[in-house]
């Protein structure tokens, strides 16, 4: 039932994944953009979506936080997810330019919004401060990592992607 064989997919702005893979990981890269990791426990199937704003758009494109939550739910209930069972975690939102708006922010409030009202548990969140996050996913499980980046590592390391976060200060994971 596996359509897509991936096993290190990295999630860029306006996508999502999608896997029930054993060994299959998702990652990304966020600052004020914020992403939803979802997984269904009993189906072991989870995804990974990436959104930059928070208004509704067109409510297909997968830029805005209402699109890219309902078309993330949508795609892991074609895997055989049930709504009902699915759990999330949060990551991004920080607010990276002081003296702009806080995208962030209503990034954040925006998924916590969508959870709430389909009645999705979020089991833990990392949403705002002013740090970048690099995130991993691994979607059969459910386990989440996150490592804190600094704004002389994100200017000075131009292949963030590649670095392994175990260990590092400013790793945490999330159960």
């Amino acid at each position: 039932m596996n359509a897509l064989a991936f096993h290190d997919m990295h999630v860029i702005q306006g996508e999502q994944a999608v896997s029930d893979e054993a060994d299959a990981t998702m990652q990304t890269v966020l600052g004020s953009c914020v992403s939803a990791c979802l997984h269904d426990p009993v189906r072991r199937v989870g995804g990974m979506n990436h959104f930059l704003l928070p208004d509704a758009g067109d409510g297909t494109d997968m830029r805005y936080a209402s699109a890219a939550m309902e078309q993330l739910v949508n795609a892991l209930l074609k895997r055989g997810a049930a709504r009902e069972r699915l759990q999330a975690k949060l990551f991004g939102g920080a607010r990276i330019m002081p003296n702009l708006p806080d995208i962030g922010g209503r990034n954040a409030e925006a998924a916590l919004s969508f959870l709430r009202n389909e009645r999705i548990v979020c089991l833990s969140q990392s949403l705002g401060g002013s740090q970048a996050r690099r995130v991993r996913f691994w979607p059969a499980s459910g386990r989440a990592q996150q490592l804190l980046i600094d704004r002389h590592d994100a200017v000075n390391n131009a292949e963030i992607v590649g670095e392994q976060p175990t260990g590092r200060p400013g790793s945490i994971e999330l159960f």
